[in-house]
């Protein structure tokens, strides 16, 4: 078999994989919604039939479960987008979506909201702005020693995100034991057990528009992999380019922290296992990668919500499933390499 139709056969299988699962994750959880329900209540939104459903049916389906399943779909996607994204931009394969400190600036913004009880609207913005600001630090502390070298970001970045977590801690240490501290420690650990219709229409549109220019230009980042002095042999300005991305992939992610908390793996695993699969042409791979992540994300979010009495916060059950297939996919490329 050719590599281009093993190339089809994975992507192909990864959208019906997605499907699939997008599909089921409709009727999963402790409120059963049958078949028949389901249709008839999507089907009304489009022409009006009539009611046979229960009103706590259309309560469950559209206030509580599309909400929260377009945005884990998003969510996941965009994270594990942003992490392949930043996987090539520093040709690194251990870095994640967070290593210039937008999920720790996003996370000490929602600290600040929760620790002054202002509303959840507020205090989505705040971790959205603080996000953002996060990685602005990054990108100027760099223009100001004067450094385009990949390790000097990352190790900004580490210093920034410290900076920002420490400040977290601080925050939890001063704040009220009985309302302020589990608040900021529940929303660290990463839910989507609120999401809202209103959450989507914040966060989605800006998490697809970080997504857009990954994808126009992901060709780009085959020749970007291969280090600066090879990119601009090419003609590729890699400054230029890496500043577009890495503006897109935080945009990304702060957009996703600022509703669902602190999830983490995703965008460290994901890219890998996508990799794994389809190989290092990201031209192939980010599509790919989007779908898995998003496929992943919506299976832990459906255990999540059906593993126990009260929910699991997604963040807990991503870094147990995460970290083992992680270890997983190192010893099976050690294997390769000694091979």
């Amino acid at each position: 078999m050719s590599n281009v139709n093993q190339k089809k056969i994975v992507i192909w299988g990864s959208l019906l994989l997605f499907l699939v699962v997008l599909s089921l994750s409709f009727f999963l959880g402790k409120f059963s919604i049958s078949v028949t329900d389901f249709f008839r209540a999507v089907g009304n939104k489009v022409i009006p039939l009539e009611q046979t459903w229960s009103s706590q049916v259309e309560t469950i389906l559209f206030k509580i479960r599309f909400p929260r399943i377009i945005m884990a779909v998003v969510i996941g996607g965009g994270i594990s987008v942003a992490g392949a994204t930043y996987q090539a931009l520093f040709q690194n394969p251990m870095i994640s979506q967070d290593i210039l400190g937008a999920s720790q600036g996003a996370a000490f913004g929602a600290a600040i909201g929760l620790f002054f009880s202002f509303t959840y609207e507020q205090v989505i913005s705040l971790s959205f702005v603080f996000g953002l600001l996060a990685v602005a630090a990054v990108l100027l502390v760099s223009r100001f020693l004067r450094t385009d070298s990949v390790l000097n970001m990352v190790l900004i970045g580490m210093m920034i995100g410290s900076l920002f977590s420490s400040a977290v801690s601080f925050l939890k240490l001063v704040g009220d034991p009985t309302n302020t501290l589990p608040a900021i420690t529940y929303w660290l650990m990463g839910s989507l057990a609120s999401i809202k219709i209103q959450n989507v229409q914040f966060a989605a549109p800006l998490i697809l528009v970080g997504m857009v220019p990954i994808f126009l230009l992901r060709w780009r980042l085959n020749i970007i992999s291969l280090g600066e002095e090879e990119a601009l042999s090419l003609g590729v300005n890699s400054r230029i380019l890496r500043v577009i991305l890495i503006l897109a992939a935080t945009l990304i992610t702060a957009s996703a922290v600022s509703v669902s908390g602190l999830i983490g793996w995703v965008g460290l695993v994901v890219p890998h296992f996508s990799r794994m699969l389809i190989g290092n042409d990201y031209r192939y791979s980010i599509p790919v990668t989007a779908l898995l992540g998003g496929t992943f994300l919506l299976i832990v979010d459906d255990f999540s919500r059906m593993l126990a009495t009260s929910e699991i916060p997604i963040g807990i059950l991503t870094s147990f499933i995460g970290a083992p297939i992680f270890l997983l996919l190192i010893a099976k490329n050690n294997r390769s390499v000694r091979s």
